[in-house]
């Protein structure tokens, strides 16, 4: 994975659908989320609106990995030139979104070269906490840090 996105970057940026080949999708075979008891749901419609100011939000995420009708992570991916933390806004709005609100959910963050989760408590009231940013620009190869995480929120989930 990580030869073939340096490859591609060459010749950047690698858009939204290309990240979501080239990276996002072997992580998550290899995590094991395309296997029962998980499901994948891809550019799943939301619609939120925010309390505050009667706002309505739209979107769609671009993966959805549940477990029956638990939401276990949520997934943005944005091309390779954006910046991930940006997308921060908008995946914790779509993880506000979860039917389960008692429950922890997990979101992951991609641009295909930099990865960074979240983790979103929402009652009594919704905080989120994220983790370090993840890059394959960094020495090593942290794509399988990135995979530890994901096998572990399966995991977390499971118990």
């Amino acid at each position: 994975m990580q030869a073939n996105f340096s490859s591609l970057m060459e010749n950047p940026p690698i858009l939204e659908n290309g990240v979501k080949m080239l990276v996002l999708s072997p992580l998550l075979d290899l995590a094991g989320f395309y296997q029962p008891p998980y499901r994948l749901e891809t550019k799943t419609s939301m619609e939120i609106e925010a309390e505050d100011e009667g706002e309505i939000i739209r979107g769609r995420i671009d993966a959805l990995i549940l477990r029956e009708k638990f939401w276990l992570v949520v997934i943005e991916s944005k091309q390779s030139d954006f910046a991930v933390t940006k997308a921060v806004p908008q995946t914790l709005t779509y993880m506000l979104g979860s039917p389960n609100p008692e429950r922890a959910t997990f979101g992951m963050i991609t641009n295909g070269n930099d990865f960074l989760f979240l983790k979103l408590i929402q009652q009594p009231a919704p905080q989120y906490a994220n983790s370090r940013l993840f890059s394959l620009i960094n020495p090593g190869n942290e794509l399988y840090e990135v995979l530890g995480i994901l096998k572990r929120i399966g995991a977390e989930i499971s118990k």
